[in-house]
């Protein structure tokens, strides 16, 4: 049996009608930049999450970039200066970290949760009590895995501080914090619609989400060079639009992005229920909110690659997500502030695996992971 970590190819056949139909008629509109598609899944999305605006951008990594950039434009200036420092995670994808640097910021790395895998907002606190915090002017905290962090502690945090928060919604779309939709908590949020997500697209997209009218403008002129007049601009843009090809796709796709979160998080409890026995795994926590991107279990005792090679010999994808910390990469060597030694970040590099959640996979396909895990362990 091949049990991949996601089924593209499935997922498009679920929907394959509806989808098929969506590309047809930007084939026959040929509006391909800025076509009405995309203005209409901006007003869907600012419906689902019951926020004013809704701007699509060209990738996740820009949604993090573009309203960096804005509210640093707000207070007057093109870019941050590295003497402003931005706290996030050191435990994500290297765009969260890398954002911050692009937008002329230092980022400042503070230590995990164990239980989530999310910013600790008791680092988050620690440091801006410190002595070796600087000019801190916000917080990105990313909702890892598709669980999502302490928003109310977090923006407790931020209003005492006086700090803006943007929330990296990457792997979260569609999740919440107290019936509150992950990204509309913060000054903005940041969505991207990376195939493999859980609203993904045909290819790169993002969005940023916000109740910020300055913000919103300001972030919408960033993705066409800077300028509501394209030939006289006001600021230092980019070329980061929304493909309309792929808000037609996502169009099509946002109709089905709730059932199929449900899907995921039902898979992820039988995960659960069938690996709990198993002492050498911790299962993650079903907490409320979660939309499962990932279903990450922790390995102990150092097992965690043999487990890896186990089950990719048994045909069974499975990643590690991730192996390495920001802090510990060389683009973040000079550039980037670490407080403290950051143990528990460190430490989940080196026993989490990421089992495989295709949200249409059988129970039938799910078993067999599961037992394959079983035979390793019972081996040891």
């Amino acid at each position: 049996m091949n049990i991949p970590m996601l089924d593209l190819k499935k997922q498009y056949q679920y929907m394959k009608k509806d989808i098929d139909n969506a590309i047809s008629k930007c084939l026959e509109h040929q509006s391909w930049i800025l076509g009405p598609e995309v203005k209409e899944f901006e007003q869907r999305c600012a419906e689902f999450f019951g926020i004013k605006h809704c701007v699509g951008c060209s990738s996740g990594t820009d949604s993090i970039v573009l309203p960096l950039r804005a509210l640093s434009i707000k207070k007057g200036e093109e870019f941050f200066s590295a003497d402003e420092e931005i706290i996030t995670t050191p435990f994500t994808f290297t765009a969260t970290g890398d954002a911050i640097l692009r937008a002329g910021a230092t980022p400042v790395f503070v230590d995990i949760e164990p239980d989530t895998f999310n910013i600790n907002p008791e680092s988050v606190s620690a440091y801006l009590k410190s002595n070796f915090a600087g000019k801190v002017a916000g917080i990105i905290p990313v909702h890892l895995y598709g669980t999502p962090c302490k928003m109310d502690i977090i923006m407790d945090i931020a209003k005492k501080f006086k700090l803006f928060v943007i929330e990296d919604v990457a792997q979260a779309f569609g999740g919440t914090w107290r019936n509150k939709k992950l990204g509309t908590i913060g000054n903005a949020g940041a969505l991207s619609f990376f195939p493999s997500k859980n609203l993904g697209g045909f290819g790169d997209g993002g969005m940023i989400i916000t109740d910020d009218d300055e913000l919103a403008e300001i972030s919408r002129c960033l993705t066409k060079h800077g300028g509501r007049d394209k030939y006289n601009v006001d600021h230092i843009g980019y070329n980061a639009r929304l493909d309309t090809i792929q808000a037609a796709i996502l169009l099509v796709k946002l109709k089905y992005v709730e059932q199929l979160n449900n899907k995921r998080i039902e898979i992820a409890k039988r995960y659960s229920d069938q690996l709990s026995d198993i002492k050498e795994i911790k299962t993650p926590e079903i907490f409320e909110g979660s939309v499962f991107h990932q279903y990450t279990i922790r390995v102990k005792n150092g097992n965690r690659d043999q487990l890896y090679t186990f089950l990719k010999e048994k045909g069974i994808a499975s990643m590690i997500y991730y192996p390495v910390c920001l802090h510990k990469m060389k683009v973040f060597e000079s550039r980037a502030k670490v407080n403290g030694n950051l143990p528990e970040a460190e430490k989940a590099t080196k026993e989490v695996l990421s089992l495989p959640v295709e949200p249409l996979m059988t129970v039938g396909e799910q078993d067999y992971v599961v037992e394959a895990i079983k035979e390793f362990f019972a081996e040891k």
